[in-house]
């Protein structure tokens, strides 16, 4: 299984930027999928998350009303719409996916259900 991650860089404080996770290397047909991150000094957190088969999503209470999550089944791909952004979301940004039918109704636990990690690709967010 393979997580291929892109869209990071640099953004300024309001701006936006939108993450790619394309997923590879597997057969199953529903699963969770979505996005950590960690920034320095600081424990990975969850950020988002979507199930594959009926799209339904989680945020962290800190993410929501500002990132998007989205999927493109048939391409087995994940994005992550970031607006608003803040100084704080500067962090590297880790796309997960947990094959697990059923996706938890929170972020809290969530990283220890995760079966597959991809790299990381850095977020910040600086004037």
């Amino acid at each position: 299984v393979q997580l291929q991650a892109s869209g990071g860089g640099l953004a300024q404080p309001g701006g936006s930027l939108r993450l790619s996770c394309a997923a590879s290397g597997f057969i199953f047909d529903d699963y969770c999928i979505g996005w950590f991150r960690q920034a320095p000094g600081k424990e990975r957190e969850g950020v988002s998350l979507i199930s594959s088969s009926d799209g339904s999503t989680v945020y962290a209470d800190d993410v929501k009303g500002r990132f998007t999550i989205s999927r493109d089944k048939a391409k087995n791909t994940v994005y992550l719409q970031m607006s608003s952004l803040k100084p704080e979301d500067t962090a590297v940004y880790y796309c997960a996916l947990d094959i697990e039918r059923l996706c938890p109704k929170t972020m809290t636990g969530w990283y220890y259900a995760v079966d597959y990690w991809g790299k990381g690709t850095q977020v910040t967010v600086s004037s």
